[in-house]
């Protein structure tokens, strides 16, 4: 264990431990969960889970922050529409939830009030998992719609467990839909410039417009609770 995500530089698709997933028999943590399990999904209906992958970090100094690209994305309640997700979610920053019909990484759509990085300050570990389905699909956690594994992570400390059942990975799999990443930091920078003169020359790309919309709901809702 170590306080370094995978050598991909944390383009890593995990739930944190704790995430409520939506099974057939209702809401179970992830950590709950097994290989078998049906999980309804939005595009193939009720399908079993096939292998559920585990990272866990830990801090090699408890007195140092977490670095940046292992902090989970934090979706508030309600953050992506009325009672969506019905409690926070917590990803991983590549982890893409299914918006407007396409998949929009979570770390694309941070806005600073109801989408955040979480610096788990109070942890000195942190525990995520996988959930891979036969094939790429849409589920449900915190009653938001969020991506399955779509290729598999051989950091997980039990990939060995996959390999043993299904032998290595020798197809590139298809994501079940539009896949929209802008990147990081660089990226990031861009996308708030496009924003930022969008009311002049609108050249917001998909994943833009999203991030905006959810950065209007994130305002409203805060100011809301203010007047509360």
């Amino acid at each position: 264990m170590g306080s370094l995500p995978p050598s991909n530089g944390g383009d890593f698709h995990c739930f944190l431990k704790g995430t409520r997933i939506r099974t057939a028999d209702g809401e179970r943590k992830i950590e709950e969960l097994k290989a078998g399990d049906l999980l309804p999904t939005v595009l193939g209906g009720a399908r079993p889970i096939q292998w559920i992958g585990r990272n866990r970090y830990r801090k090699s100094d408890p007195a140092k922050p977490w670095v940046r690209n292992v902090m989970p994305i934090r979706i508030a309640r309600s953050a992506l529409g009325p009672n969506i997700p019905h409690a926070n979610l917590y990803i991983s920053e590549a982890h893409a939830l299914l918006i407007d019909g396409v998949l929009v990484a979570a770390g694309n759509l941070v806005n600073d009030t109801t989408i955040t990085r979480y610096e788990a300050r109070e942890l000195d570990e942190l525990e995520f998992f996988h959930i891979k389905l036969e094939r790429h699909d849409v589920i449900y956690a915190e009653g938001a719609p969020t991506e399955t594994l779509l290729e598999v992570d051989e950091s997980a400390v039990n990939f060995a467990e996959y390999l043993r059942q299904y032998g290595p990975v020798t197809t590139e799999e298809t994501p079940c839909a539009p896949l929209f990443r802008y990147g990081y930091r660089r990226g990031e920078i861009k996308s708030c410039f496009r924003s930022a003169i969008s009311p002049w020359i609108d050249r917001r790309q998909r994943v833009d417009i999203i991030r905006d919309e959810l950065d209007a709901r994130g305002i409203a809702l805060l100011r809301s609770e203010l007047v509360s």
